[in-house]
């Protein structure tokens, strides 16, 4: 059974989520939350395996929220709710832990997807939404080459280059004709020598440490010399 809770400073929106997942045999939801506080506090009561956190919540926003979510010693896997014109702390609650974000307005089964395959240990980008985090690296200068991509492989250097541009397993095993097991363990050990949790936390790395850059769709960072 996954477990979740939903932090959301509107009662409404806690309800209809709510009502929501109450319907799904494998989810229940253990506690609500009204702002980021509170949803610290419940979240260490009831141990949840995943927590439903808006941005824009009183007294603790959803980035500070996250942070401290992800400090817990259990802690829970975080999505993120927003809505698309109040998307700015996105990249901001990726960093601080995040592993997936959705909007508000997605449909009921898309919500109920993003908790499994959260809860799962992997990540969920909303489409919609990633345009608009990767456009903020537009206005951020080239960084230098990080020299802790040398512990890559050539072709853990490929499969994470295609990952950070959001292509999925299968798509990566298309574009490299490689079998779906074989991306699965180039994924697990890119992440590994990295040291990144999840494929949400690596796409936030490659654009950040200029892996790619937006609006490169097949650019990839020179060799040293």
């Amino acid at each position: 059974m996954i477990r979740v809770v939903i932090a959301d400073d509107q009662a409404m929106i806690r309800a209809g989520l709510r009502m929501v997942l109450d319907t799904e045999p494998d989810i229940t939801v253990v506690g609500e939350a009204a702002d980021g506080a509170d949803a610290i506090t419940v979240a260490r009561r009831t141990s949840p395996d995943v927590v439903l956190l808006d941005l824009a919540m009183p007294r603790m926003d959803g980035v500070t929220a996250a942070a401290r979510l992800g400090a817990l010693d259990s802690p829970p896997r975080v999505i993120v709710l927003t809505t698309f014109d109040s998307d700015e702390n996105l990249y901001a609650a990726l960093r601080a832990g995040a592993s997936g974000f959705l909007l508000k307005v997605s449909p009921p089964e898309q919500l109920v997807t993003a908790i499994r395959v959260v809860a799962s240990g992997a990540s969920l980008l909303d489409p919609a939404v990633t345009t608009r985090v990767i456009a903020a690296f537009t206005r951020q200068p080239a960084p230098h080459r990080p020299a802790v991509l040398d512990r890559l492989t050539p072709r853990e250097r490929e499969v994470l280059r295609l990952l950070a541009r959001g292509l999925a397993n299968v798509e990566i095993a298309r574009h490299l004709d490689l079998g779906d097991a074989t991306v699965k363990t180039h994924v697990a050990r890119v992440l590994m020598k990295l040291d990144l949790r999840d494929r949400a936390q690596a796409i936030i790395w490659c654009y950040e440490h200029g892996v790619v850059r937006p609006g490169e769709s097949e650019a990839f960072m020179p060799e040293k010399a």
